[in-house]
């Protein structure tokens, strides 16, 4: 071998070498150095208790003082989702109404653990704490995917749900390119045993958790939901549901026509410009179904609630307001 073949292989090495020791010396800082088992408070200050159910334990937060029909208030779907996501809105409605909110199997209190997470899964969930917590028919609210979800219960038990609120539901166009390829690029690392967790805490360092929260916010980022994202990802399990979540199998491609289009409760859609998906689809099945409406609050990422509650909350007593007509 050539001086000049023998340095052009020896510099590969090297450039091959420093990624691959880079990995292995956080591998080790993940499994010696970061605290996986953190103390986590309850999600919301509220009579918590715990639900058994088909598909595992959930914890249920409920402040029933004000009495009247519950609503029900489900969080979204993501590496650091928790019933605090619906914070706002439960301290908003507490006042007035019954209000439950759920951290669903694999976040905040609930269950977690290497198991299936399904959209049946959540699905099951949903249907067990409407049909046990909230007899009679419930308000509900559901955040992103977990829209998909609450659809699909509304739609094979209708008498469960009085009403529907979707805030940023996916399911109405695709997704962001950029968006898909950093999800495909951790998927990657995800489904490997060797590399789940290190990868899992790069995704939800704070730097990394302050990234992408603020993408869902205007202005800056609440501070208090960014603590309790990080200390909610820190858990013994943490990693397992949100595994199901970037493989894409909790998506229902087709949940617009075979869903949202077919709802028979009444429906909004609360929307503006989120940073990972699209609304495309919104104008054909509004079409397609007159007992769905939507409401654009701007400006607005995908967690209007937070930075517009007022207007979010005007939205969303027109729509109940009507449904008493």
């Amino acid at each position: 071998m050539s001086d000049a073949a023998f340095g052009a292989t020896s510099a590969i090495g090297r450039v091959l070498v420093a990624p691959a020791l880079a990995a292995a010396a956080w591998a080790a800082y993940s499994r010696l150095a970061i605290d996986h088992a953190v103390d986590l408070p309850p999600a919301l200050d509220a009579p918590l208790r715990h639900r058994s159910g088909p598909a595992g334990t959930v914890a249920v937060y409920a402040d029933r003082g004000a009495g009247g029909r519950p609503l029900v208030l489900l969080h979204s779907i993501n590496a650091a989702a928790s019933a605090r996501e619906m914070r706002p809105l439960f301290q908003h409605y507490r006042r007035t109404r019954s209000v439950i909110a759920v951290d669903l199997p694999g976040f905040g209190l609930a269950d977690r653990g290497s198991r299936s997470y399904s959209a049946e899964r959540y699905i099951d969930a949903i249907t067990d704490v409407l049909t046990g917590e909230a007899a009679g028919g419930a308000d509900v609210i559901a955040l992103s995917l977990t829209a998909e979800f609450a659809a699909t219960v509304a739609a094979r038990q209708p008498e469960l749900v009085r009403s529907l609120a979707m805030i940023s539901p996916t399911g109405l166009g695709g997704h962001r390119p950029a968006a898909a390829r950093r999800v495909r690029q951790i998927s990657l690392g995800l489904s490997a045993d060797l590399w789940r967790q290190p990868v899992f805490d790069l995704l939800v360092s704070r730097p990394s958790l302050r990234f992408f929260l603020g993408r869902t916010f205007v202005g800056p980022v609440d501070r208090d939901l960014l603590e309790y994202a990080f200390l909610t990802s820190h858990q013994p399990g943490a990693a397992y549901a949100p595994l199901a979540f970037v493989s894409g199998r909790l998506f229902n491609h087709r949940i617009a026509d075979e869903v949202y289009s077919l709802l028979t409760v009444p429906t909004l859609v609360i929307y503006d410009d989120d940073p990972f998906i699209t609304f495309d689809a919104l104008p054909a099945v509004m079409d397609a179904n007159g007992r769905l409406q939507a409401v654009r609050i701007v400006p607005s990422r995908g967690l209007p609630h937070w930075e517009k509650l007022p207007e979010t909350a005007a939205a969303l007593a027109g729509f109940w307001a009507a449904l008493e007509g």
